[in-house]
């Protein structure tokens, strides 16, 4: 009986424990990628991003490559928003279409390449992502639209 009072309380101060770092980490809060100026680097300003394919960027890349991410709801909620934020960050470290004209001649190159090597290969939009974000998820008509464009555009690059 003695032994079966003494485990209950270990779990109860687990619990509890477990639940008052719960309520701590709630109050950092990792910086938001949100800019508040627009990027003398965006690609859309130095190349041509047809409407349709930037509509596709927007929706399924620009929240992991640009500098604005639009959060959802439960990046309110710790550890959830660490998570989230550490795909931003290794999202914009591989690509962000918010600085790609400071990239040089090679990595533009490097990169559009790498963009219709992901697509082909269904590495992106990343399936985390898709499960809550369904609008993001590509068509086969969708990835062959930004792979043609990206060739295009590498094909161009001076």
């Amino acid at each position: 009986m003695n032994l079966k009072i003494k485990k209950s309380n270990v779990s109860k101060k687990i619990f509890l424990g477990i639940l008052v770092i719960f309520l701590l980490i709630q109050f950092y809060r990792p910086e938001k990628n949100i800019s508040t100026e627009p990027s003398a680097n965006e690609i859309e300003l130095h190349y041509n991003v047809p409407e349709n394919v930037q509509t596709i960027l927007q929706t399924s890349c620009y929240d992991c490559h640009s500098n604005n991410t639009k959060y959802p709801w439960y990046n309110n909620v710790q550890p959830i928003a660490f998570w989230l934020n550490s795909h931003v960050i290794d999202g914009k470290k591989h690509l962000n279409f918010d600085e790609f004209n400071a990239y040089t001649l090679d990595r533009k190159r490097k990169k559009l390449k790498e963009i219709g090597e992901t697509l082909e290969e269904n590495e992106m939009p990343l399936p985390s992502y898709t499960i809550i974000h369904g609008d993001a998820k590509l068509s086969d008509t969708d990835k062959k639209m930004l792979i043609d464009w990206t060739n295009s555009l590498s094909d161009g690059l001076k």
